[in-house]
């Protein structure tokens, strides 16, 4: 079996690797489409590794370890790489990610990988392989579950700070919803994309003051969302500064501690900080069905390559020239 390999530098390898053995409750799944995400980027660029971060994957169960009984061989699953224990409250919810036992599944970017059953979503026919790894990945997970976080009939107007794929399913999800969206990115390629799926504004952050000009287009007010989507610290804190009094700051990009002022940031202008990790693995009947009333979700996909060509893959998707980067395995 092949499976892609971090070789360090911002170099991948595809190597040789000992088949998968599923243990009790879990599959194995032959990989039809994996996707590359942001969060992957930081060990990609880093040293060398035995694996990959690969997180969001769909394909064919071919295996089933021992107590399987929710999935059969030859079915069509996407796959949450979070997992809970299975017995617990949030689990009997479909909230992994809540779950103090909870657990990670990676390494996707391969021919077969290993997942756990109770964390597999059969997908139905009318669901293509792309559109299953967007759905069962953070491609619209993180968005979708940011969405729910921001209910407030009052939200007019949000700022995506990073038009990565992350922040496009943002800017997608909240123009659908009917916000006024507003986009700001480095990269033109990108800009132009945000633009494609519904922001109204963009602003390129290499050119003057991002909080000056947000507040320029909100009449002075600042808008009544940011959504950190860049994992960097400059786009981080200017959400602070940028967003309305009162207003909420929403934490999507990782990123390690920042020089927050629990005073400045947050008391004096009562602003409210989110965090929103992942999604919860209940909440994907949810996105299908925003899906099929029209969502344009496939639109998120801008590059495809065979797995074989994982190395320039993963150099389109660095040179932030790309929407959401996509291996495709086999036929």
């Amino acid at each position: 079996m092949r499976i892609a390999r971090f070789a360090g530098s911002g170099t991948i390898e595809i190597i040789e690797a000992a088949e998968p053995v599923p243990g009790p409750g879990e599959v194995v799944v032959q990989t039809a489409v994996s996707a590359i995400c942001g969060s992957e980027l930081h060990s990609y660029r880093g040293g060398a590794q035995a694996s990959n971060g690969g997180h969001e994957a769909v394909g064919m169960v071919r295996a089933l370890g021992e107590g399987v009984t929710v999935l059969q061989i030859g079915q069509r699953v996407g796959v949450c790489a979070i997992s809970g224990c299975g017995s617990c409250a949030y689990c009997a919810k479909g909230q992994y990610t809540y779950c103090t036992g909870r657990k990670f599944y990676g390494a996707m970017h391969a021919e077969r990988f290993l997942a756990d059953a109770i964390a597999c979503h059969p997908l139905p026919d009318d669901v293509s392989w792309e559109v299953g790894v967007l759905l069962s990945g953070d491609g619209m997970g993180v968005p979708y579950h940011t969405s729910l976080k921001l209910s407030a009939p009052e939200i007019d107007t949000v700022a995506v700070m990073g038009a990565g794929p992350i922040g496009l399913g943002n800017i997608l999800i909240q123009a659908e919803i009917g916000r006024r969206v507003i986009a700001v990115e480095l990269s033109p390629y990108r800009l132009e994309l945000a633009r494609r799926l519904g922001a109204e504004a963009v602003i390129d952050a290499n050119q003057g003051n991002v909080v000056e000009q947000l507040r320029g287009l909100t009449g002075g007010r600042g808008p009544d969302v940011c959504i950190e989507a860049s994992g960097q610290p400059e786009p981080a804190l200017a959400c602070f500064q940028a967003v309305r009094t009162a207003g909420t700051v929403v934490f999507n990009g990782e990123q390690g501690a920042l020089p927050i002022s629990p005073s400045e940031h947050l008391i004096r202008r009562d602003i409210h900080a989110v965090g929103s990790w992942f999604y919860h693995f209940g909440e994907f009947p949810y996105m299908l069905k925003l899906y099929r009333d029209g969502l344009r979700l496939s639109e998120l996909i801008t590059h495809r390559f065979p797995f074989e060509q994982a190395d320039a893959a993963y150099r389109q998707f660095a040179s932030r020239q790309s929407g959401k980067v996509l291996l495709v395995y086999g036929d």
